[in-house]
């Protein structure tokens, strides 16, 4: 059955899905990041945040090195199954930078970014 599910989704012209990571506790966009089949599998077996890197060309774990681990709490697909959201309980920073979201600029009428969120860690 896992399988027909993965033969369904329409993955791009590199195989991927895009995923849009959500705090499971209060909807925060956290990231948004690419899976292919094996990383969709893996999060839906798993139970961990799983993607495809596209600059580094290769499957990883949210959290294997920094330890800021994505637990998946539930998985939805849209009705063109191209894109999934991931809701998850979030162990410190999602993002590279050392956010809690990547999604830490706000740009306004005139393209002025302000950091609106607090830096938790260094970038790692």
């Amino acid at each position: 059955m896992l399988d027909a599910f993965l033969d369904s989704l329409k993955y791009d012209a590199d195989g991927l899905v895009p995923a849009v990571v959500q705090d499971d506790s209060n909807g925060d966009v956290l990231m948004v990041a690419y899976m292919n089949r094996d990383a969709v599998k893996q999060t839906l077996t798993t139970g961990r945040a799983c993607f495809w890197s596209r600059s580094r060309q290769k499957f990883w774990i949210k959290g294997e090195t920094s330890g800021n681990i994505q637990v998946v709490k539930s998985v939805y697909v849209d009705c063109d199954k191209d894109c999934f959201v991931v809701k998850v309980d979030q162990t410190g920073a999602a993002c590279h930078e050392g956010f809690r979201s990547c999604f830490f600029r706000q740009v306004d009428s005139e393209g002025k970014e302000t950091v609106v969120l607090e830096r938790l860690t260094e970038s790692y």
